[in-house]
């Protein structure tokens, strides 16, 4: 049986190597579960002994393939929950995180099949991220932050890359939302912000740090 807190960790490491694709230090791992970096090294050695990751205080974390099975697993509910609250219960995306890494912890797998069955086993969450399947395979999503894309060109947003309350209570002030159409009209060379063109009805400005945040394809 595996923890909360150890599901935590499994999650928070799953997290940050698919960021850098490396092994992961403590230092990354404490900035994920907003704690202290010495408190961490002892569950990782907990962790290393029940072989659900590979650790060495030097070279850092790395999911084991049980590891990684359950990682994957918490992410699945974890997603799956925010579909739920956002498309049946009236929550925003701002809304759902918190409430989700409660229900991410529910050890039931057949009420989490019934509720991936419910939803018509979606693919991706409101915020755009990929959705494990039951057997752990995770959907691609080939897209391309806003800043890279092409003047004038037809694109669609598809995910963002920041979940924060803040983040997403700002794209919903400036009317953006996952499957919107945009153009980028002109970038400025001053700073790198945005001009881009909503839905073909009006146009407003986007930093480059926000527009680095937001994918589409």
């Amino acid at each position: 049986m595996i923890s909360v807190t150890e599901e935590n960790y499994l999650k928070a490491i799953f997290s940050a190597a698919h960021l850098s694709e490396s092994r992961v230090g403590n230092q990354l791992i404490a900035e994920k579960l907003s704690i202290n970096p010495a408190s961490v090294t002892e569950m990782l050695r907990r962790l290393h002994d029940k072989k659900l990751i590979q650790y060495n205080r030097a070279d850092g974390a790395k999911l084991t393939a049980q590891g990684l099975k359950s990682a994957i697993k918490v992410v699945r509910k974890h997603r799956l929950w925010e579909t739920f609250l956002v498309g049946h219960l009236n929550f925003t995306w701002d809304e759902v995180h918190e409430i989700a890494e409660q229900l991410e912890h529910i050890q039931s797998d057949k009420l989490l099949d019934e509720l991936d069955r419910f939803l018509g086993n979606p693919g991706f969450d409101p915020h755009g991220d990929p959705i494990p399947n039951k057997s752990g395979k995770i959907p691609v999503l080939k897209s391309k932050i806003l800043v890279e894309a092409e003047i004038g060109k037809k694109l669609k947003v598809v995910k963002v890359a920041d979940n924060t309350a803040s983040f997403l209570k700002y794209l919903d002030k400036q009317g953006i939302a996952l499957g919107d159409i945009i153009f980028v009209k002109e970038v400025q060379d001053f700073d790198g912000s945005l001009l881009v063109e909503l839905k073909g009805k009006r146009e407003i400005y986007l930093s480059a740090e926000a527009a680095r945040k937001i994918m589409v394809e």
